[in-house]
């Protein structure tokens, strides 16, 4: 069951276009990655500053099918995917949220890789991220 994640785009988000600008719509992806971190009892804090465990992303894309403006509501479905001992994957699909059926706005992606913060090797993932990869694997 993928996490779903609702939000309203702002005029921050855009470009002198107008439109929500690429790198914004992967950074509202991981308010999303975090929000699903909340829900399943992660504390951010702990998270993001553990001395035994970082998972930082090792790479990122997003395709657009249609623009954003600000004042959109959109929704964002997100689910990972574990991909070894020590990888995992999260897709997020952005929809419109009054229209949940229709073609995605976008679609985005991130790559995860646990690692010894002091070593910077990898190390397989910490129970707790296991946990949530299974809470919102389909």
């Amino acid at each position: 069951m993928s996490f779903s994640y609702s939000r309203t785009i702002r005029f921050a988000d855009t470009d002198a276009a107008g439109v929500v600008y690429f790198a914004n719509l992967l950074s509202i992806c991981h308010e999303a990655y975090e929000a699903s971190l909340m829900a399943t009892g992660i504390e951010l804090r702990t998270f993001f500053n553990n001395p035994k465990a970082a998972i930082p992303i090792v790479h990122a894309d997003i395709d657009f099918f249609q623009p954003l403006f600000c004042g959109d509501e959109v929704a964002i479905a997100l689910t990972p995917h574990a991909l070894t001992g020590d990888r995992f994957e999260i897709t997020y699909v952005i929809q419109a949220a009054s229209k949940p059926k229709e073609r995605p706005l976008a679609k985005g992606r991130t790559e995860h890789v646990s690692i010894d913060p002091q070593l910077r090797t990898r190390q397989p993932l910490p129970r707790a991220m296991i946990h949530w990869i299974e809470s919102w694997s389909e």
